[in-house]
């Protein structure tokens, strides 16, 4: 698998059962606390309290991360500013490099040349992946209306 750039890998392994019930507590605990600010007390290597405020917009984001890694699954982080080569753009999308070079060339997403090679950045990428992923999620209400008339 390509690693987008600039990509951080968060261990080269998949998480343990013990990891996976760990994110599943903190999620649960953070969802309790989703719609105010969550104070976390957390013990450096000296047994030193310190305490973390997580917003909603924060603790939502983190409950997102804690599901993927809760329920065993490998988590890359993107910087939307970050220029993407058509590969890694290729490999956020799931689609082939060549399929997604004519999603380029027909401007359905913003791209730079450098040199020879196309470069976009990720939030544009992220942004037609909504657009894509709103499109979808209508058309399939669209075939779920029509097919619920024939029942």
């Amino acid at each position: 698998m390509t690693m987008p750039a600039f990509a951080e890998e968060l261990g080269s392994r998949l998480p343990s059962a013990s990891e996976k019930a760990a994110a599943n507590q903190l999620r649960q605990i953070l969802a309790a606390q989703v719609s105010s600010d969550a104070t976390l007390h957390v013990l450096d290597d000296d047994k030193n309290a310190t305490e973390v405020t997580l917003t909603p917009g924060l603790s939502k984001l983190l409950m997102e991360l804690l599901r993927h890694i809760g329920r065993g699954d490998s988590v890359t982080l993107v910087p939307v500013s970050q220029m993407l080569t058509t590969q890694q753009a290729a490999d956020i999308l799931n689609v082939s490099r060549p399929f997604l070079i004519s999603l380029l060339e027909k401007g359905e997403i913003r791209f730079d040349t450098v040199g020879r090679h196309r470069r976009m950045k990720a939030e544009d990428l992220f942004a037609y992946k909504r657009s894509r992923d709103d499109r979808r999620g209508n058309a399939l209400s669209a075939l779920a209306a029509m097919d619920a008339e024939y029942l």
